[in-house]
């Protein structure tokens, strides 16, 4: 999807269109959720921080995220997708990888589905999608950035080499700044600079993950759309615009243990585990967690065991927090059952 959250702002909202949209809270410690396209023109980008962002750009508009509408928005996409795969593997609220092998409604190439669906998403959402297609994963995700926004760039087999050997080594996905400044000192800038090396130099260099950079230089990614993964743990936390006290930190983890229940009992989710974290003003950050005998059956009970393990922490009296958050893990596993 391109720049999601901004785009869906200014598609409910019409005197946002055409403004610079910033998502997310104007404050000091506050962080970019998403910046619209009239943003980015000045410099803004997601996860930079917010005082930043208003520097670059003045004028731009600031909206606090609304992630249930968007996660229903998102819900209404990936219906789209599954009218032609069931091979669907979401990344992100806002981005997934489709294996169109066998497309469900008889169209004949991965290209014409890939146009078809996003005909279909503007036509029902009012949105824009950029598409990548190609033989695999790898390819697809550096494709799917090729044209954006509202663009498609296809990648055919026989042009993979091609369309590979000039691109920069950061385009590589694990490819960050130390290892490319280690593959610099290399005499490696390019992916075809890659070429020059056998698999066995790059192994002796990075360990498994040369045998990972020799064959993504080439193209190869063998790695399946997986449909059924199941997310792990869920958790709610924040980052404060000014410290808080202990006393402070307990009626947020009350508040947002109520609506963490909530969403896990939507979703007929059932944790085991119960993880507390606290961030410092000096940013040193600890989490604390139980698995209670009794498995939590109520908000009540998550709040219960949220503030209980406040006092497992060894912080000394007047401490105060600049982050604190509440999350659960270690599902049942004959999930999805009924919550009251």
């Amino acid at each position: 999807m391109d720049a999601f959250y901004a785009s869906v702002e200014q598609r409910d909202r019409p005197e946002l269109r055409g403004r610079p949209v910033i998502v997310g809270w104007p404050g000091l410690r506050s962080v970019v959720c998403a910046a619209s396209y009239e943003a980015r023109k000045f410099g803004v980008h997601s996860a930079m921080p917010a005082t930043r962002a208003m520097r670059l750009c003045p004028e731009g508009v600031f909206v606090h995220p609304d992630f249930e509408r968007y996660r229903a928005v998102s819900r209404q996409i990936r219906e789209i997708f599954e009218r032609h795969t069931p091979l669907v593997e979401p990344l992100s609220l806002d981005e997934a990888y489709l294996d169109v092998t066998e497309e469900l409604t008889g169209i004949p190439t991965a290209t014409e589905t890939a146009e078809t669906i996003r005909r279909e998403i503007r036509a029902e959402t009012q949105l824009t999608a950029s598409a990548g297609v190609a033989p695999n994963k790898f390819l697809a995700k550096i494709a799917s950035d090729w044209r954006k926004p509202d663009g498609i760039f296809v990648i055919r087999p026989h042009q993979v080499e091609q369309f590979l050997l000039p691109l920069p080594v950061r385009k590589i996905p694990g490819v960050g700044k130390a290892t490319e400044e280690a593959l610099a000192a290399m005499g490696i800038a390019t992916v075809g600079d890659i070429h020059r090396f056998d698999e066995v130099d790059l192994v002796a260099r990075f360990g498994k993950w040369g045998t990972r950079l020799w064959e993504l230089a080439r193209g190869i990614d063998e790695h399946p759309v997986v449909s059924s993964r199941k997310r792990k743990s869920w958790s709610r936390e924040n980052t404060f615009e000014t410290d808080i006290t202990h006393d402070e930190v307990a009626a947020f983890l009350r508040e947002e243990a109520e609506k963490l229940w909530t969403t896990l009992s939507e979703r007929g989710l059932r944790g085991r585990t119960i993880t507390v974290k606290l961030r410092t003003p000096d940013f040193v950050t600890l989490t604390r967690r139980l698995t209670p005998e009794s498995l939590p059956a109520s908000a009540e009970d998550l709040v219960s065991v949220a503030v209980a393990l406040l006092s497992k922490f060894e912080f000394a009296e007047g401490s105060r927090f600049r982050l604190a958050g509440i999350g659960v893990s270690n599902f049942l596993e004959d999930e999805p059952t009924s919550l009251s």
